[in-house]
């Protein structure tokens, strides 16, 4: 399961009568393009300069949780990708105004290296504030093997189709990454087509890591 498969499936779970959650995919942008798509994301019209959006977010936000009761949930995914400024505001977005209340949810959706930017002193405040911290596990050699049988069944196929040891190559070069093992698993179906092979071997398997990294 990817992170934004995850983060879609947690948004369809959440009552919306208890919260309001927004979703931001667009994270290579600039600061005032952010500033346009949380705007537009809370229902407002992005107008003027900066400081004025700003205010404007803070109003929206403490709204939605002293009046409507449904406090805001922002989930920013492929969050790697923001510039320091944007993240200098997101704390300032959840630090201003409010005192010690917490009128907002963020959650930040990236990749492993992400952990370093925000281990950065400059961005302690914001780090200081990351109440769950979850890191996505690879598959293990077992579910690749249910996770491949699942696909292969949901296609039409058969089973038998991969080997024991062609699954633990699968395993061993994918190391549990679902987008990985779709790729390779379909490299190694089309050249265990054109191979006409029976049943997908590891030497096949090892066709389509040589084809991966062309």
């Amino acid at each position: 399961m990817g992170k934004s498969f995850c983060l879609r499936c947690f948004a369809r779970s959440m009552n919306q009568d208890l919260g309001h959650m927004e979703y931001i995919c667009l994270s290579t942008v600039g600061i005032r393009e952010f500033y346009y798509l949380l705007c537009s994301a809370l229902g407002l019209e992005p107008a003027g300069f900066k400081p004025q959006m700003f205010r404007a977010v803070q109003e929206q936000v403490y709204y939605l949780c002293h009046e409507k009761k449904r406090p805001l949930c922002l989930a920013i995914d492929e969050c790697q990708y923001l510039s320091p400024a944007i993240l200098n505001d997101l704390k300032l977005i959840m630090n201003h105004g409010y005192g010690s209340l917490n009128c907002f949810s963020l959650i930040l959706c990236g990749e492993p290296y992400f952990n370093r930017t925000l281990a950065k002193p400059v961005n302690e405040t914001l780090r200081q504030r990351v109440v769950v911290h979850y890191d996505f596990q690879g598959l293990s050699d077992e579910e690749v093997a249910k996770y491949i049988s699942h696909k292969i069944q949901m296609a039409g196929g058969s089973l038998p189709i991969l080997s024991e040891t062609a699954l633990s190559a699968v395993h061993g070069y994918a190391q549990g990454n679902a987008r990985m093992i779709d790729n390779l698993m379909t490299d190694a179906l089309i050249i265990g087509e054109q191979a006409e092979k029976q049943a997908i071997d590891p030497e096949t398997i090892l066709a389509a890591v040589n084809n991966q990294q062309l």
